[in-house]
């Protein structure tokens, strides 16, 4: 599978917003998400915007989106299909994993899955890696990286979110 990769510099929190509004445009049931990165680099603000965004279009009414850190998946109703955003830095590995049902939500749910490491085999083949990266002046390297397939339908999403 030939894939492709989108890089931007994301200067503060109302950039990673409007990014995330602009996938959310573009996403559908079936996408994995994996975001990667280290504490504070933005990974559950990503989340929180995109799925902000998606109840926002599906007319639902705005809902706290608190980080899964303790919960370890959150599901949200956002019309057409659910998405699961779940947190696995407390897993302590893939066996772990399955007893989520993430497997199931792979197919049928948006999937936004913060330290995707911890999937180990179970990472799905066609997932989407998004790394968010802190800056030496405190901005965010965002790259994103998945089939070609995926991205071209998520490519008007990048230059949407960079405006």
């Amino acid at each position: 599978m030939t894939g492709s990769t989108f890089i931007c510099i994301l200067p503060d929190s109302a950039a990673t917003e409007a990014m995330a509004q602009a996938l959310a445009e573009r996403v559908a049931p079936g996408d994995v998400f994996l975001l990667h990165g280290p504490v504070g680099a933005g990974k559950t603000a990503l989340s929180r915007a995109m799925i902000t965004a998606l109840r926002a279009r599906a007319g639902l009414p705005r809902e706290d989106v608190p980080s899964p850190t303790f919960t370890l998946v959150q599901t949200y109703d956002v019309g057409a299909f659910d998405v699961w955003h779940a947190d696995l830095y407390r897993l302590s590995g893939p066996d772990a994993v399955t007893e989520l049902g993430l497997d199931e939500a792979f197919e049928t749910a948006l999937c936004l899955i913060e330290w995707p490491d911890r999937l180990g085999l179970d990472r799905p083949q066609a997932a989407i890696d998004i790394m968010l990266d802190a800056t030496p002046d405190d901005r965010r390297r965002l790259t994103i990286t998945g089939p070609r397939a995926t991205m071209d339908r998520l490519r008007p999403a990048f230059a949407r979110g960079m405006k």
